[in-house]
């Protein structure tokens, strides 16, 4: 057995824009649900399925700065520990993450094997998934770099495939790579599926972060020095790292496939047969999904009639559909889509269209969740807006003031402190309290389960941006 320190990488930071509505930017498909079988979100599965690895260390976890309060939160509740969340202050592809990555696993002193994952892949042969990753750890200790090929089961388009000298099978489960190909039309998908040297490229990688840094300093220094000086003058605040953000910026946005894997002589692909998929549109969930005679999956309050092969998601009202075929309807409390299940791939246009024009559901739900818990908006008017919060266990918002409106906060469920100009009380059930306008102020749950609350504004403006921050348990001062 190989004695080597492994350290998953998981990149979280994407928008999930394809699983539009019920994904949206400020909590993308990865922090969701979306497997029927597990309790667990994409990105705690994703951990999870690693349990059986020897020699496994904490993770790093790629995100940004607005989705960082919900992966410790998610880590937390799995009671895992974090190497590092490390924060990318601009989206620049997968190369400058998995730089990042290699620099701070070495800090330690030593060289371990890295472990690259997407955060929104479902796996259900994990027996099989292990046994993959401890062939490619065999290899990876040698110096190569490891891509995973899935086994196709079908002409993908949507996925890019990599080509192996020798035919992969069971027996023979490894092959340095030949090339990579890009998506490909049908036909050229169609002979792939037929020929044993092609795989599909799972974006699953492996290997020394020694090895990686090399690479990078061969074909890339740019992003491999820019990422050094980045992290240098970063700073650390409890999990959380963060680079320098001007510096930052200046580097190049690339995959790891196209600065890395298509030029590199290193790369070694191991034959990955575990069932795999990438949950990263609404036809591979409509797929991984269990569906009746008829090929239709119904989840939530849903009612059909005369449907085929159709999928039907209702997250709050009734959905009643008759004489639809080939649809996905897909519903939450602010917005519905409606679409054919061969257009899943224009999705994400659509988001971007709504948000050129301004649509709020377009990047945000009702629901807004934050370090403390979340809050929902329920109703608004001109100069009122009326909005349910949950404070977890033992947190707090920060202490603040608003400048343009005043608050009334009614417990609904639950124990609540409460801090008005240096006053405290307490509030239980059906109690209620008045903020004033300008009122340093903070509410925090002392109980042991979740405070409810509902808040009323009155205003002449009442978004988001009106606090002044005094102090916070997590870090958001305002300068």
């Amino acid at each position: 057995m190989i004695k080597k320190r492994i350290i998953p990488v998981i990149l979280s930071g994407g928008k999930g824009s394809r699983l539009w509505p019920l994904s949206r930017e400020s909590f993308p498909k990865q922090y969701l649900s979306l497997d029927e079988e597990s309790e667990y979100s994409l990105l705690q599965n994703t951990f999870l399925r690693l349990e059986n690895i020897n020699y496994k260390d904490d993770p790093i976890i790629v995100t940004n700065e607005e989705q960082r309060f919900i992966v410790a939160e998610q880590m937390r509740a799995l009671k895992i520990r974090t190497k590092s969340i490390l924060l990318e202050p601009y989206a620049r592809n997968t190369c400058p993450s998995v730089a990042l990555a290699s620099l701070i696993a070495q800090e330690d002193g030593d060289d371990p094997i890295l472990l690259v994952l997407a955060s929104d892949h479902k796996i259900k042969n994990n027996h099989n998934f292990i046994n993959a990753i401890n062939q490619g750890l065999i290899n990876a200790v040698q110096g190569r770099i490891i891509v995973f090929g899935v086994c196709p089961t079908a002409p993908e388009t949507g996925y890019g495939y990599i080509e192996s000298l020798q035919e992969l099978s069971k027996e023979y489960p490894v092959s340095n790579v030949k090339s990579f190909e890009e998506k490909p039309d049908l036909a050229k998908a169609k002979k792939f599926l037929s020929n044993k040297h092609f795989s599909w490229n799972s974006g699953i990688f492996m290997f020394k972060a020694s090895t990686l840094i090399k690479e990078l300093n061969t074909y890339h220094p740019d992003i491999l020095n820019i990422c050094k000086d980045a992290l240098l003058g970063g700073s650390k605040d409890h999990d959380f790292r963060r680079v320098d953000i001007e510096l930052f910026k200046k580097c190049p946005s690339s995959s790891i496939d196209v600065s890395i894997m298509e030029k590199t002589n290193l790369a070694t692909v191991v034959r990955l047969n575990c069932e795999w998929s990438d949950l990263g549109s609404w036809k591979s969930i409509s797929e991984n999904s269990k569906f009746d005679i008829n090929k239709n999956t119904l989840q939530g309050k849903a009612y059909i009639k005369n449907v085929k092969n159709s999928y039907i998601r209702s997250e709050s009202r009734l959905i009643a559909c008759v004489g639809i075929n080939d649809l996905l309807v897909i519903e939450t409390d602010d917005a519905v889509l409606v679409a054919n299940k061969n257009s899943t791939e224009s999705i994400k246009d659509l988001v971007k269209e709504l948000s050129d024009k301004n649509f709020e559901e377009s990047k945000n739900s009702r629901k807004i969740h934050r370090p403390w818990g979340n809050y929902k908006s329920i109703s608004e008017g001109k100069s009122w807006k009326v909005k349910r919060l949950e404070i977890n266990p033992g947190e707090s918002i920060s202490l603040q003031l608003h400048k343009k409106r005043s608050e009334h906060w009614v417990v609904v469920n639950g124990i609540a402190k409460v801090e008005i100009d240096g006053i405290i009380s307490k509030l239980f059930k059906n109690q209620s309290i008045y903020v004033p306008l300008g009122s340093k102020h903070r509410l925090s749950n002392p109980g042991k389960e979740v405070l409810t609350l509902i808040e009323v504004q009155s205003g002449e403006y009442l978004e988001e941006d009106d606090i002044v921050r005094f102090d916070d348990n997590y870090g958001r001062i305002t300068n």
